[in-house]
């Protein structure tokens, strides 16, 4: 699969369903950062009239599994992922479009290499940190990835 944004929404449609129809939607990756955004709506609202936690989790996660898948394929080795912890802030009510950015593709490819190298797991946090349409942040993710050569 291409690392484009338009293939990674394809692959939501048919691989992560729910975060598709909840409206999360990749719009930019690099080999060192991945943006998705996700606008509030009734579909994908709280009791409380913002974003579902769960939505923003979504997102956020994406963020951080798709620099972790690109740098996999880049690698060319076969190599299980799996998500082993998260912790969440939530510092505003989400509403309107929030954007989600992680950044932490550059700590990849050392980590994916001593992977292969050694044979053994790696496990490494990445963040992910959303931001609404004013720039206030909303919500930070942190993110747990165990990653094995098959």
């Amino acid at each position: 699969m291409e690392f484009t944004p338009s293939k990674l929404n394809t692959f939501l449609f048919f691989k992560l369903p729910s975060a598709y129809w909840s409206g999360v939607r990749v719009k930019q990756v690099t080999t060192t950062k991945c943006v998705a955004t996700v606008k509030h709506k009734w579909f994908n609202q709280n009791p409380f009239k913002s974003m579902y936690f769960a939505v923003q989790a979504m997102a956020a996660e994406l963020t951080t599994g798709v620099l972790v898948m690109y740098h996999i394929k880049k690698s060319g080795k076969k190599i299980s992922m799996l998500v082993a912890n998260n912790k969440s802030n939530f510092s505003k009510k989400a509403t309107g479009r929030i954007t989600f950015t992680c950044n932490d593709g550059d700590k990849l490819e050392v980590i994916i290499q001593k992977a292969i190298t050694t044979g053994e797991g790696q496990t490494f946090w990445l963040t992910s940190v959303g931001v609404d349409e004013k720039g206030d942040q909303v919500s930070l993710m942190e993110f747990e990835w165990s990653i094995k050569t098959k």
